[in-house]
């Protein structure tokens, strides 16, 4: 039951839109093995003048970036499949988005079971059903 924020520098569009939702989707349940009709997703898109990089706007540079970040319940995987996810997905936004800046961040977020649920009850409730 992972959530997923998604910023990326580019204007908005429905066909990056759907693009990412299809990748992060199957990366997230290929990898994480997370049930896809889980999978919440928000998108953000940020102007590449406002993208700022080591004092330079991705306009400058000539450069794309993106930031994602994915809670996920603590324990429920491993160290190497969250190594294999974090490359997953920057080697699969850098197709997509093209011309990436290697300051590309993904973050994974344990929350712990006692805090962190949907539909009103804790993943830890879940668990003991």
């Amino acid at each position: 039951m992972p959530f997923v924020n998604l910023k990326i520098s580019m204007k908005k569009s429905d066909k990056m839109i759907k693009a990412c939702s299809e990748i992060i989707s199957a990366v997230t349940s290929n990898v994480l093995k997370k049930k896809p009709e889980l999978i919440s997703l928000v998108i953000d898109f940020v102007d590449p003048d406002n993208w700022i990089i080591g004092g330079s706007s991705l306009s400058d540079l000539g450069k794309n970036s993106f930031y994602l970040d994915i809670t996920l319940t603590d324990e429920t995987n491993t160290k190497d499949q969250k190594a294999e996810y974090i490359k997953a997905i920057f080697d699969s936004l850098s197709l997509l988005l093209g011309d990436i800046h290697q300051t590309s961040y993904v973050y994974i977020q344990d929350a712990k079971a006692t805090v962190y649920g949907y539909g009103g009850l804790t993943q830890e409730c879940r668990y003991h059903q």
